[in-house]
Order: structure tokens, then C-alpha cells, then sequence
């Protein structure tokens, strides 16, 4: 799961330049908004987001499709857990 993935994203996060535990808690709240099945893009600069956001996703349910580090930053791409 270390891959990008070339579907469009439905919603984008970007949490560039923010460390922990912002991008997590900008991540839940992101995602409450969304609709069951969703695809949620996250851009982040946080190392740490390696570790919670794989955890987050394992904890709530969500599917993490792919993930990928591109320059410093940190891709993840979020399947929100249908309603």
C-alpha cells in the first residue's frame, strides 16, 4: 500500500505545513462531512502522519487505498467506510 493512485479524488485535505495532532483531527472532521464510499485525497508534510493516519483509518473503519511521499510531502488517499 505504499502506491499513488490515479482515481479522482471527491474531496481534498491539505494539511501542509500543520504537525501533530492537526492533520488527524482536520482528517476527522473532514471525513464526517463526507458521504459513505468517498474517496478523501490528504496532502501532508508531518512525518508522523505515516504512522496515525494508516491507525486512524484502521480504527474508524475507512479503507487507506494507497498512500506515497512526493518531495517532502505525504499522499494518502482515504475510502471513507459506507453509512
Amino acid at each position: 500500500m505504499t502506491h499513488s493512485i490515479d482515481a479522482p479524488a471527491d474531496a481534498l485535505l491539505d494539511a501542509s505545513g500543520l504537525n501533530c495532532p492537526e492533520p488527524v483531527m482536520m482528517l476527522h472532521n473532514k471525513v464526517r462531512d463526507l458521504h459513505g464510499g468517498a474517496l478523501l485525497k490528504v496532502v501532508a508534510t508531518d512525518p508522523s502522519t505515516q504512522r496515525d493516519i494508516p491507525k486512524f483509518c484502521v480504527f474508524l473503519g475507512h479503507e487507506l487505498v494507497g498512500q506515497a511521499e512526493d518531495a517532502g510531502r505525504y499522499l494518502y488517499w482515504i475510502r471513507k467506510k459506507a453509512d
